[in-house]
C-alpha cells in the first residue's frame, strides 16, 4: 500500500504543479492579499477536486459524458472563468483601495476555488482514468482499499502544494512593486480568459 500512496503523492504533485486556471486566480488574489486568499483559492479547488476524485474512483465518471450533465456544468465553468478574467483586467486597470485593517482578504476565495473545480466536469475523466490505471497495475489486488490509499496520497500531496504555492506567492508579493502587481494581475486576467475559451472549445462537436 505504501507504493500506491507514494505513486499517488508524486502524481498529485505533477497534477497540481502544472499551471492552470486555479493557479492564475490564486496568483491574482495572492499578489493583492497575500497568503490567505491565495491559499483559500487552492484549498477550495482541492475540495472540488475531492468531489470529482470520489466520483471518478467510484466508477461513475461515465455519467458526466451525458450532455445533459456535462454541458451545463461546462458552460457554468466557462462563465465563471470569463468573469474572473474580466474582473482581473478591471482591477489591474483600476486598482481597488487596500482593505481596511482587520478585513479578511480571503473572503469568498474558498468558494471561488471550489466553483472553479466543480465547473470543470472534465476532471472526472482524469479520475476515471486513474482508477483504471490503479486497477491495471494491481490486477486482482485492486479494490476499494487500494483506491482509497491512492486518493489519500493524491490529496496529501495536493494539500502540501496548497501551502507551498500560497507561500511562494506571498513571498513574491512582498518583492513586487505596485506597477508589477498590476501587470501580473492583468496577465492572470488574460490567462483566465484563455482558459475559459479552451474549456468552451471542449463543447464543440468532435472534441473529447
Amino acid at each position: 500500500m505504501s507504493e500506491i500512496f507514494m505513486l499517488a503523492f508524486w502524481v498529485g504533485l505533477l497534477f497540481n504543479a502544472a499551471p492552470g486556471a486555479v493557479f492564475s486566480e490564486s496568483l491574482r488574489r495572492g499578489v493583492r492579499g497575500g497568503f490567505r486568499p491565495a491559499f483559500a483559492v487552492q484549498a477550495g479547488s482541492l475540495a472540488g477536486d475531492a468531489v470529482w476524485a470520489l466520483l471518478g474512483l467510484a466508477g461513475v465518471g461515465a455519467l458526466f459524458t451525458v450532455p445533459a450533465l456535462r454541458v451545463p456544468l461546462t458552460v457554468t465553468g466557462c462563465l465563471l472563468l470569463g468573469w474572473l478574467g474580466l474582473t482581473a483586467l478591471r482591477d489591474a486597470a483600476f486598482p481597488r483601495p487596500a482593505p481596511p485593517p482587520g478585513a479578511r482578504p480571503g473572503r469568498g476565495a474558498l468558494a471561488v476555488g471550489a466553483a472553479m473545480s466543480l465547473g470543470n466536469p472534465w476532471n472526472v475523466v482524469y479520475w476515471s482514468g486513474a482508477a483504471g490505471a490503479v486497477s491495471s497495475v494491481l490486477g486482482s489486488d485492486a479494490g476499494a482499499a487500494s483506491l482509497a490509499v491512492f486518493f489519500a496520497g493524491f490529496m496529501t500531496s495536493s494539500l502540501a502544494w496548497c501551502f507551498v504555492s500560497a507561500g511562494l506567492i506571498a513571498v513574491l508579493r512582498k518583492a513586487l512593486p505596485p506597477l508589477a502587481v498590476r501587470v501580473l494581475e492583468a496577465a492572470c486576467g488574460v490567462a483566465l480568459l484563455a482558459f475559459a475559451a479552451l474549456l468552451a472549445a471542449r463543447l464543440m462537436p468532435g472534441s473529447s
